[in-house]
């Protein structure tokens, strides 16, 4: 009986991330809208597109080979198992063993693969524009959210997520240099990780500044909804990874019971708002910066995870 309920809370959590994540990219685009002094579409309007596009059919290019069919798939399933894996409401679930930092980067490195490949697949000079960019970010973001995983394992002693969420709630961390450096260094992956402004504009299609547009301009009807359905999975994703490592307030515990779980549950919803509304006011108030300083702002992230795991090793040897 105890198996079936923790089989049941972790199916939960992943109907949980897969029913906000559409929602909190809807939330994004409406909070800028208003603003610009736009009016905006519908926060639910994310929902409709994906729903509108699932009901398309599937148009692909002559040359496409099976690798283009799979991709969509094989990028979303990867996406969703990560994002299901990062303590949102509770911690200590029945797959919590999994949930490693390490495992995570695996997970999302493996999608921005097949989408690379998927970007070249069909041999537009787009896709393989996107493509190169694309992996130009990712072999700087990579290593720094490993140096930001090292650094919050040197202090939490672990990189299992249920761990480092239960020491950070704890109290025990205290003020730490080295950990506000991971904070900056993860957020600086995220807005890089999920083509936001200032390194790339979800908003446009000109051929000289898209990134993740133009890995995905031949896709179509349930392959596109996919592709979408992922990008707004992961934005989710990091803002959960932000808000239970730093914030992790209110977390509950697996048995924590009926109230625990649903406390949990609307902390982090209010937790999604509150970073979704910050992102819109973050990306209203800069400018996309050119395609070749991108390097420039993710080495800064890479820079502070290497300062803060070298601080952490410095101050444990005095």
């Amino acid at each position: 009986m105890e198996l079936t309920g923790n089989l049941v809370l972790q199916a939960i959590e992943m109907l949980v991330v897969l029913a906000l994540a559409p929602g909190l990219t809807g939330l994004v685009r409406k909070v800028k809208a208003r603003l610009t002094r736009r009016r905006g579409a519908s926060v639910l309007q994310p929902y409709r597109d994906l729903l509108r596009l699932l009901r398309k059919e599937v148009v692909l290019a002559e040359n496409a080979s099976w690798l283009f069919r799979v991709s969509p798939y094989m990028i979303f399933a990867a996406t969703w198992v990560a994002a299901a894996l990062v303590p949102t409401f509770a911690i200590g679930l029945h797959f919590n063993w999994t949930a490693d930092l390490i495992a995570l980067v695996a997970l999302l490195g493996s999608a921005r693969f097949f989408l690379a490949l998927a970007g070249m697949d069909v041999g537009t000079s787009f896709g393989g524009i996107g493509s190169s960019r694309e992996m130009m970010i990712g072999a700087l973001a990579e290593p720094a959210m490993l140096l930001m995983a090292f650094t919050v394992a040197l202090v939490a002693g672990s990189t299992q997520l249920s761990n480092i969420v239960a020491f950070m709630a704890s109290g025990e961390v205290g003020i730490r240099v080295s950990m506000g450096m991971a904070l900056i260094a993860l957020i600086i992956v995220a807005i890089a990780e999920n083509a936001r402004i200032p390194v790339d504009n979800p908003a446009t299609h000109l051929e000289l500044t898209m990134v993740h547009e133009a890995m995905v301009l031949e896709y179509s009807g349930r392959h596109l909804a996919m592709i979408e359905m992922a990008a707004s999975l992961k934005l989710l994703l990091y803002m959960a990874l932000i808000g239970c490592v730093f914030v992790p307030w209110g977390i509950a515990p697996a048995d924590a019971g009926i109230s625990g779980l649903a406390l949990g549950a609307a902390l982090f919803v209010i937790k999604l708002a509150v970073g979704g509304t910050m992102l819109a006011v973050f990306e209203t108030s800069i400018a996309k910066m050119r395609v070749f300083r991108v390097p420039d702002f993710l080495g800064a992230a890479l820079m502070l995870g290497l300062l803060g795991t070298l601080l952490l090793f410095v101050s444990r040897s005095l």
